[in-house]
């Protein structure tokens, strides 16, 4: 299946590169380009892209604001695209609203080429971008800052033993892999764990899965 692209940035040359870059691998299609936020919410709901590559800082509406439209439950487009949120610096205050909006990943924009087209497949499959340590530390800034709420705890009573150990490993910015070995299980089953965590709490991805991990106490900051 071909994963259909939006670049959303308001530098030419950044959407311009990015797509050359995406265009010339094989399973990925750049379906168009934004220069705003505003642009890239019509866009979105018109082409109806698989993933968005959204720069935080845009004119008339800034990439959270555009990433809240597009994932909110009144959108109109055929499936709910996934976001990656492209940003200059390593830790940006921004991002942290955007976990709260539903982006799945963050990548910086002077990434690698291979990051790039990795990332973009990685969101695709349905999975959050959490390899990079930019996106770790996000996540244990913004989930510091949080109060906890009895809700996010209540959600818990619905996990196994088990799953809440998968729970904090996932908090803890562990692989699969990485997973299935520390509790000596074979890789298919952590598979099998994380999407009933997923499914039970009604989390979308691993980042808002890492989030929860935090807000109910189960991980803490840099433990």
């Amino acid at each position: 299946m071909t994963i259909s692209v939006l670049i959303a940035d308001d530098q030419a040359m950044v959407r311009a590169g990015f797509a050359a870059l995406l265009d010339a691998h094989e399973g990925i299609r750049v379906a168009g380009q934004a220069a705003n936020g505003a642009e890239a919410v019509t866009l979105a709901a018109r082409l109806d892209p698989d993933v968005i590559l959204m720069d935080v800082r845009m004119p008339e509406i800034d990439g959270i604001e555009a990433t809240r439209r597009i994932l909110g439950p009144s959108y109109p487009a055929a499936h709910v695209p996934r976001i990656l949120m492209l940003t200059t610096f390593d830790i940006d205050d921004y991002v942290y609203d955007a976990l709260e909006a539903g982006a799945s990943g963050f990548l910086l924009k002077d990434a690698l080429p291979e990051e790039l087209v990795h990332a973009v497949r990685v969101v695709a499959g349905g999975d959050a971008l959490l390899a990079p340590s930019v996106t770790r530390r996000m996540i244990e800034q913004f989930a510091g800052r949080r109060p906890r709420t009895s809700t996010a705890t209540t959600a818990l009573a619905e996990l196994t033993d088990r799953e809440q150990e998968v729970l904090v490993l996932i908090g803890r910015g562990r692989s699969n892999s990485e997973i299935a070995s520390d509790l000596f299980i074979a890789e298919q089953t952590v598979k099998t764990h994380v999407g009933k965590v997923l499914a039970k709490l009604r989390l979308r991805d691993r980042v808002h899965a890492v989030i929860l991990a935090y807000d109910t106490g189960l991980v803490e900051p840099a433990s």
